[in-house]
């Protein structure tokens, strides 16, 4: 816990799933997942009120976009339920219902009651979350201006969009995850002494992540793989998912009993996920950058999803056999990755592309042969073109794929990191979007090894009191 008043800032990683799509929803396969270098930033900060006036209430604002602000008031559900949230209006606006801000608050404050064994009497200090993005997250053109008369120094990081959140077109790099995660993150930092919650303790992070899973579940209203959440809370890993059945019979929030099963649940040993991380598993080699394009378009992912699941089901035999030679393919791709080392020899250069190149290739086969079967646009033909060109036309992109669970959303490449490169590829996609039409633009947002992580608070001027 900090210093009483003292604001708290805690971001949390978007993710990319390289290899592993539709596969990690089964226990049986792993996926390669890197974190990202955007990152959902949330500071929480105390309300001071006057003296003896007593506050029971708790805002949340993203003052990037406009009417962002959700205010909740809450108490204590009777029969051990936990934290019940009542959505307050803000002026004369409409009530505006953001399920994954008030699920996150309603786990994470029901969690610090019953983890810290706090009376049912313990009121908490009145307090302000402020959640800041990185601009990638978001593929609509944004206003330099702030929400302030004052800018901040650094308009460039977190820009003000010129439109309200739930009409901004996002790019797919995992947001509702990092949200969770880094909003869980800042109330157990900021409310719970560090005997209690240590975010940089292995404890810590596995407290986190567990209780992160069990409030993005429920704010989307299904449990899924969870891999979004795994980068958030410890970035890039290979991932084999949680048992759902962990989070079998965990009553409703604010329903009786939902507060001791909820901290049951979180501290349980049937947690049976799998992170593997280090130099051996999941990393990018040096000279070598993990890149994002936008073709600002996205994919109903939940039907097509649905829509494999149900080829998985009707054709058992050859779709387990096709994932089994794909989870082979991609753990030796995770194998290339991790082993290929720096260089300055050209001929080196050129064997390490090659590697690369060859590696992804093969998986790329394999889930072009897993959407014709399943009739599901997972690499579609315009984005092959597009990647087939990248790596054929511009020097230093050594290959790339259409990540997680495919269709018409941001692609990723792997290239040699440098400027020359990036120069080349952002003029080749300028090229590509007025020849062809519609909108690609590579991202400033690159593959990154960490985590969920305590931030400064000096990169924030501007935007917070």
């Amino acid at each position: 816990m900090q210093v009483p008043g003292s604001p708290t800032a805690v971001s949390a990683p978007g993710k990319v799933l390289l290899a592993g799509g539709y596969l990690v929803l089964d226990r049986q396969y792993t996926g390669l997942v890197f974190g990202l270098s955007a990152r959902i930033n949330v500071i929480a900060q105390e309300i001071r009120t006057s003296q003896g006036v007593q506050l029971s209430e708790i805002v949340v604002e993203s003052p990037q976009f406009l009417e962002a602000q959700w205010r909740y008031g809450y108490h204590l559900a009777h029969g051990n339920g936990g934290i019940k949230l009542t959505q307050l209006q803000v002026g004369s606006s409409q009530i505006n219902a953001n399920p994954f801000v008030e699920t996150t608050l309603a786990y994470a404050l029901t969690y610090i009651i019953a983890a810290a064994h706090l009376k049912p009497s313990h009121a908490f200090a009145p307090a302000r979350l402020t959640v800041l993005a990185d601009n990638d997250y978001y593929s609509q053109p944004h206003s330099s201006s702030t929400a302030t008369s004052s800018p901040p120094p650094s308009p460039h990081r977190f820009a003000k969009f010129p439109t309200k959140l739930r009409d901004a077109h996002k790019t797919g790099l995992g947001s509702s995850a990092a949200l969770v995660t880094a909003l869980t993150a800042a109330l157990l930092t900021h409310y719970l002494p560090r005997s209690a919650f240590d975010l940089a303790s292995d404890a810590g992070r596995r407290v986190l992540h567990n209780l992160a899973q069990a409030a993005h579940c429920a704010a989307q209203g299904k449990v899924g793989s969870g891999f979004d959440v795994a980068a958030a809370v410890y970035g890039s890993c290979v991932y084999r998912r949680f048992s759902p059945s962990v989070l079998a019979g965990l009553p409703e929030a604010g329903s009786p009993g939902f507060a001791p099963a909820l901290a049951a649940c979180v501290a349980s040993d049937a947690w049976d996920t799998e992170v593997a991380k280090g130099e051996t598993t999941a990393r990018m080699p040096p000279g070598i950058a993990l890149r994002m394009c936008d073709v600002d378009c996205g994919s109903q992912t939940v039907g097509m999803v649905k829509q494999v699941l149900k080829w998985r089901e009707a054709d058992a035999a050859a779709s387990r056999a096709l994932w089994d030679e794909l989870q082979a393919r991609n753990e030796a791709l995770g194998a290339v990755l991790s082993s290929v080392g720096s260089s300055d020899d050209d001929d080196e250069e050129s064997r390490k592309a090659e590697k690369i190149a060859s590696a992804v290739a093969a998986v790329r086969a394999l889930v072009r042969r897993m959407g014709s079967a399943s009739g599901v646009p997972i690499e579609p033909e315009s984005q092959a073109a597009l990647l087939d060109a990248l790596r054929d036309e511009v020097d230093g992109v050594y290959e790339g794929v259409v990540p997680g669970a495919g269709g018409f959303d941001a692609l990723a490449l792997l290239v040699r990191d440098d400027e020359a490169t990036e120069a080349r590829v952002k003029e080749f996609l300028g090229r590509w979007s007025r020849e062809k039409g519609g909108s690609v633009r590579l991202l400033d947002v690159k593959g990154e090894m960490e985590g969920v992580r305590r931030e400064g608070l000096e990169q924030y001027d501007g935007w917070i009191a």
